[in-house]
């Protein structure tokens, strides 16, 4: 159910105020700030964005598969020049259950709008072609997208997932964590004394407290209770340089609803 703005990418086939945003890729070993290590295969549709560096590959980002064949992560974890691959099933990245599945990456397609020099334009987003498709199962499934435009309410109960770092400047989480992030309304959120003009209508706020994303985290999914089922409704984009739980800064997302599209899937 490809329902992604695919118009415009297959179309691209042929500032912010202080404190400044910070993305939450991780170049090495760089988890979700407070929160508890998520049940093994809890979050089947969450993934591992890996690169190649020598022999080895690292955690980077994560991403959510939303097709056997395709997965969605951030626009800023993989607008560099590299060798990725994406690991499913995944729970501990320093051991193999066996239940992980490993796919290399075919091609990349960033919105094109993003803009890596200007973090407050949005459009935070791109889709990753893998080089098969994906053997779904109990541990590795699709995740759920929301209906084009959607917007949730203040305090709708959310999960962001993810292996980045447990505190700002702190390690790196080998196995997946979770942490429970509300959402923050838009009205809200781009109050002057949150994050201001910065967040666009085009992004989710959640959290803003003790619990936060953290680097690592970018790309993954921000899963929200929708109707008695988790939704995909963010791709994890930035926090405030200040750190990575700073009040009144919650986490930004970019919000899936607004790059989806009625015609498609």
């Amino acid at each position: 159910m490809l329902r992604f703005v695919v118009l415009t990418v297959l179309a691209a086939l042929v500032v912010a105020e202080r404190p400044e945003p910070r993305y939450l890729e991780e170049a090495v070993e760089e988890r979700v700030v407070g929160g508890e290590i998520a049940s093994p295969n809890a979050w089947p549709w969450q993934i591992s964005l890996q690169y190649q560096s020598g022999s080895m590959y690292y955690h980077t980002c994560g991403g959510t598969l939303i097709k056997p064949g395709w997965v969605m992560t951030a626009a800023h974890c993989v607008d560099s020049s590299r060798t990725w691959r994406v690991v499913l099933g995944e729970h501990d990245l320093n051991a193999n259950s066996g239940r992980e599945q490993i796919k290399g990456v075919s091609r990349v397609y960033i919105h094109p709008n993003w803009n890596s020099n200007n973090v407050a334009s949005g459009y935070d987003i791109a889709l990753l072609r893998l080089s098969s498709d994906v053997v779904l199962n109990s541990y590795v499934k699709l995740g759920l997208l929301p209906p084009s435009g959607q917007v949730l309410p203040n305090n709708n109960p959310c999960y962001i997932t993810g292996w980045g770092r447990t505190s700002t400047g702190g390690s790196l989480s080998a196995q997946l964590k979770q942490a429970y992030l509300p959402v923050v309304d838009y009205s809200t959120c781009s109050r002057s004394d949150w994050w201001g003009s910065t967040v666009k209508n085009t992004m989710v706020c959640a959290g803003g407290g003790s619990l936060s994303g953290c680097n690592g985290d970018s790309g993954g999914p921000l899963n929200c209770q929708v109707n008695g089922q988790y939704v995909v409704h963010g791709v994890t984009s930035f926090v405030s340089s200040l750190g990575c739980n700073t009040q009144k800064k919650p986490t930004v997302f970019t919000r899936v609803s607004a790059y989806l599209d009625h015609g498609i899937g």
